[in-house]
């Protein structure tokens, strides 16, 4: 019966081990292969990537091309209509403060998003910064009142 521990890989060779420091007739003794001085010769040495020994690194040698806005961009914290309709009462308005309040929002933000996932039975006043479609069509549709602050 064939088992697992006695498969043998015959289709290539095995690598002997480098066998170093074991005196200069075995090509590899003194330096063992490292070289003669140097930051690669010496114990602990780790290869960082991009580093080229004091020569300029190529991506320093490559130009910076283009131009992203990701940087500036202004990222807004967001909500659904279901969130808002599970915790706030009926004639509450909707704000950052609120929202802060209730635990949606903590730390610096630069404006709210309602988004229009779930339905609003709830007479409530909206003081946000944007509104997505779907929502803007489900608070008219129920003639609640929004204001959208810039």
């Amino acid at each position: 019966m064939m088992n697992l521990n006695s498969l043998k890989d015959t289709s290539r060779k095995r690598k002997s081990k480098k066998r170093v420091g074991r005196g200069m007739g075995s090509k590899l003794g003194k330096t063992c292969g490292r070289g003669e001085k140097g930051a690669g010769s010496r114990s602990g040495y780790k290869r960082r990537w991009g580093k080229e020994g004091g020569q300029m690194p190529l991506y320093m040698k490559l130009p910076i091309r283009g131009f992203n806005n990701a940087r500036f961009r202004k990222e807004m914290d967001v909500v659904n209509l279901e969130q808002i309709e599970a915790v706030f009462n009926d004639g509450d308005t909707v704000n950052i403060d609120s929202l802060k309040a209730h635990g949606f929002i903590n730390g610096k933000t630069h404006g709210v998003k309602i988004l229009g996932n779930g339905e609003l039975k709830k007479k409530l006043n909206f003081q946000v910064q944007a509104i997505s479609a779907g929502a803007r069509d489900k608070l008219t549709d129920a003639k609640i009142p929004f204001e959208i602050n810039k």
